[in-house]
């Protein structure tokens, strides 16, 4: 059992605990109070952790389960106000990169379909593309069996398209 977690591991994961929890919260201020909980949480549970297991992917469930327990705390506390409101564009994103002002423009848009997208199916998304989890580390962080991500999955890319106008890409044939 280790006595403490892989300071250089940990250090490479914020970027990634910060992009997941503003998915998660849609907030820049509650996504740092979440990334400070979670590797609280993490730090205290550090015994848990399996040498050679993905750290990483370790992180992220602690914050899964960290958010969907502050989440039912929140909605008990405001049981008298619509929840309609966690439903609407993710507020706070930021574009990472240089680019033009056309592919700004074209990245925002994109990023506010995300937005748009039911949490569950937001968040396996995110997971999967922006982070490059596999279905199964996916399923271990939200705690649901792979089907359920790949179905996700699946509804996520599909709205998307829906959303943007694309068109869904061309199956290939392989001989």
């Amino acid at each position: 059992m280790p006595d403490s977690l892989p300071h250089p591991d940990l250090v490479a994961a914020l970027p990634r605990l910060r992009r997941y929890a503003r998915v998660l919260t849609g907030d820049l201020n509650r996504a740092d109070d979440l990334v400070q909980d979670t590797l609280a949480r993490a730090w205290e549970k550090r015994r848990l952790w399996q040498p050679g297991s993905d750290l990483r992917a370790w992180l992220f469930t602690i914050m899964h389960n960290v958010h969907v327990n502050q989440f039912a705390i929140r909605r008990r506390e405001l049981s008298e106000s619509s929840m309609d409101a966690d439903d609407g564009p993710v507020a706070g994103w930021e574009i990472p990169v240089r680019a033009t002002q056309s592919d700004r423009v074209e990245l925002a848009e994109v990023l506010a379909q995300v937005g748009r997208l039911p949490v569950e199916q937001r968040e396996v998304l995110i997971l999967a593309a922006v982070e490059e989890l596999r279905y199964e580390e996916i399923a271990r962080v939200q705690c649901v069996p792979i089907g359920t991500v790949m179905s996700r999955l699946n509804r996520a890319r599909e709205k998307l398209r829906r959303m943007t106008g694309m068109s869904p890409a061309p199956l290939k044939v392989i001989k």
